[in-house]
């Protein structure tokens, strides 16, 4: 998809653009680390307070990203998905059919990463990985 992304940029694409930068953007949100969550009894990940186990340098306070499953990121891309068909059917039934056709659009673009892997896997049709 990230490849894919450039290619519409340069394509100049820009309802592909929107949507592949969106799908991203929640993809690279579920890998984010939640800090407010860690080992039982831990307490945050730096330490106790604001000192103890602090962490001091260049890079200190980085943590190491999720990685997601492809069951994981297919999940994220079947909301996103669904949710701009939600939206598009909202659209529809408040007399706003040029939103609601815009939206099944995006949707149409992101449904198809969800098909069958094929030899590139980042052009549509071509799955996720």
């Amino acid at each position: 998809m990230r490849r894919a992304l450039t290619a519409a940029m340069k394509a100049r694409d820009r309802r592909a653009v929107t949507v592949l930068r969106s799908a991203l953007a929640a993809i690279d949100n579920a890998e984010a680390v939640d800090t407010a969550k860690g080992p039982p009894g831990e307490g945050h990940p730096t330490g106790e307070g604001e000192i103890a186990g602090a962490a001091l340098g260049v890079g200190a306070a980085e943590a190491a990203r999720r990685t997601l499953t492809p069951a994981e990121t297919e999940a994220i891309v079947r909301a996103e998905v669904d949710e701009r068909q939600t939206a598009a059917d909202a659209y529809e039934r408040a007399g706003q059919p040029q939103h609601g056709d815009r939206l099944r659009a995006e949707a149409e673009i992101l449904h198809a990463y969800l098909d069958k892997p094929g030899d590139d896997p980042d052009e549509p049709g071509a799955g996720l990985d």
